[in-house]
């Protein structure tokens, strides 16, 4: 067998069908008919010599090799992407300040910073690591030119603003719940097994206020019937993990960024009320970004949606419209 070389055009199409859940909308994304990325997909498969893709019940889902084709073809595009981005941008001069909260900047920054600097060196970005009310205040300032924070809708629909995703606020305690012998936790316990009160109040690891996701939660619980306490507070997200870890009590945040002492708490079974969404945003303080910019919010966006692909399983429940 000859050496094979895969097609940067078919890789984007099966990768964007795959991202999108359908290949009809990854053909209207790509500028494509959708008869022209279905033909595509056949020579992806036909190059691999495997099936990428399998039916599931009216719809397909990948393979093990679609699966194993697919994060390779994340990683070819991104370096693909990237040296176009060089190749045309290494003129791009100036600054860009920059505002992330923190568990973004642990998440996501290393790698789009990475990739920035590599195709626009003669960029300087200053950045700012702050609470989402600090990074609006310095946006509304004219102090930050992008900014990526968690919005809960306060803003409603602000101006130059973009949603990156959404994702499910999560009940949030240490890595080792077997392990936790709180009395509160132990009364959770019970609830599960039937009790009907709760006589121990949930003990609360919140960020410093200003916060509104402190009024979510407390909101919710107090719907729920269940009473609560601060327990821990601090401006620190790395602190607010030290106390959770502890066992001081329960934190609520994404499932985003989380390090690996800490983990969520599955719902199911336990007494602990749903939580709303949220929204991931990214804000510039304009409606024309200079290109270094705008070059960058788009690296935050797909470093983003990247580490949130990379956490759930490749293709499973998508109804990918592709026709054999």
């Amino acid at each position: 067998m000859g050496q094979i070389t895969y097609d940067i055009d078919m890789l984007r199409s099966f990768s964007t069908g795959i991202a999108l859940g359908s290949y009809a909308r990854a053909a209207d994304r790509l500028g494509r008919s959708t008869s022209a990325v279905s033909a595509q997909l056949k020579k992806l498969e036909s190059q691999s010599g495997t099936p990428l893709l399998r039916k599931s019940g009216r719809g397909l889902e990948l393979t093990d090799a679609g699966e194993t084709l697919l994060a390779y073809a994340h990683r070819l595009l991104a370096l693909n992407d990237e040296a176009v981005a060089a190749v045309r941008g290494t003129d791009l001069q100036g600054r860009v300040r920059l505002g992330l909260q923190e568990d973004l900047g642990e998440a996501v920054l290393p790698e789009a910073l990475g990739r920035f600097a590599r195709a626009h060196p003669k960029v300087r970005i200053e950045a700012c690591v702050a609470t989402s009310a600090v990074l609006r205040e310095k946006l509304a300032l004219g102090q930050l030119d992008l900014a990526m924070f968690w919005d809960v809708g306060l803003d409603g629909a602000a101006p130059h603003t973009t949603s990156v995703l959404r994702l499910p606020l999560q009940w949030i305690g240490p890595a080792d719940l077997a392990a936790l012998d709180a009395p509160w936790w132990q009364q959770l316990q019970k609830l599960q097994r039937g009790a009907q009160s709760l006589q121990e109040t949930l003990p609360l690891v919140v960020v410093d206020a200003p916060c509104p996701l402190r009024e979510i939660v407390t909101t919710t619980l107090e719907r729920a019937g269940m009473p609560w306490r601060y327990v821990f507070t601090s401006s620190s997200l790395a602190a607010l993990w030290a106390a959770t870890s502890a066992g001081l009590g329960l934190c609520v945040r994404t499932q985003f960024g989380l390090p690996g002492h800490v983990r969520t708490i599955e719902r199911a079974g336990t007494v602990l009320p749903a939580l709303p969404q949220i929204t991931l945003a990214l804000r510039s303080a304009s409606s024309e970004p200079e290109p270094p910019v705008q070059r960058l919010a788009e690296l935050l966006t797909e470093s983003v949606q990247e580490n949130v692909r990379d956490r759930l399983p490749a293709g499973r429940d998508l109804r990918l419209l592709a026709k054999a």
